[in-house]
């Protein structure tokens, strides 16, 4: 195929269907930083995945960084999108808490690839992530549940446990993320398939019934 040739393929793409191509190029992105990394992703294996170019690909997200970005900004997308539509401000402190927790076990549980990126972007020390105005305003959102849950148990008394909301939160992800990230290594070294059923159902109960109890729990220097 001729240079001339292949500038029109992409031309007509990104007339005909740009929204679907920018999605396709995200999905095969993905694949290929949660195999590779950052550093070993290439733009030529994801614009020969996609049936597009080089070109198009920084048309769209302007270099390789910005289009994984992209990447972490889209994965981000889908959890806080899946916090907000919980209606968590119409069900009791108690419930809603333990919704938020469930909700996060699940996200984690079944999305694999989220804690592959994030746990990448630990390696590289958030310095992607911290050049992303989108990243740090959304997940500001989360905070907010939090907190408002918090401050609705506190005035019913269901929840006695002072804590900071950015704290719960961690308590919260690192329960969760934990069984994921690290499901191969504590697998083999207890003997242990944290992908069954039976184990997933068990973690989840205790889990969520231990941060619940934390939070009904006075702290020890208010006994």
């Amino acid at each position: 195929m001729t240079k001339a040739q292949a500038a029109k393929i992409e031309r007509l793409t990104r007339k005909n269907d740009p929204d679907a191509t920018k999605e396709n190029i995200l999905k095969i992105a993905t694949e290929e930083f949660v195999a590779a990394g950052f550093s070993g992703a290439r733009v030529d294996e994801i614009a020969e995945r996609t049936k597009t170019s080089k070109r198009m690909i920084y048309y769209y997200f302007g270099s390789k960084e910005g289009l994984y970005l992209a990447v972490l900004e889209q994965a981000y997308t889908k959890i806080r999108t899946l916090e907000s539509e919980l209606d968590l401000e119409n069900m009791p402190p108690v419930q809603a808490m333990a919704q938020l927790i469930a909700s996060t076990f699940d996200h984690d549980d079944q999305n694999p690839d989220f804690v592959r990126l994030v746990s990448i972007e630990n390696i590289h020390r958030a310095e992607h992530m911290k050049r992303s105005v989108v990243l740090s305003q959304m997940n500001i959102a989360v905070i907010d549940i939090v907190t408002e849950i918090l401050e609705r148990g506190y005035a019913d008394g269901s929840f006695v446990r002072r804590v900071d909301p950015v704290d719960l939160h961690m308590m919260i992800s690192a329960q969760c993320f934990f069984r994921v990230s690290n499901r191969h290594t504590f697998g083999a070294i207890f003997e242990r398939d944290l992908s069954s059923e039976e184990l997933k159902k068990r973690h989840k109960s205790l889990i969520v019934d231990t941060i619940i109890a934390f939070l009904k729990t006075p702290s020890p220097d208010l006994i």
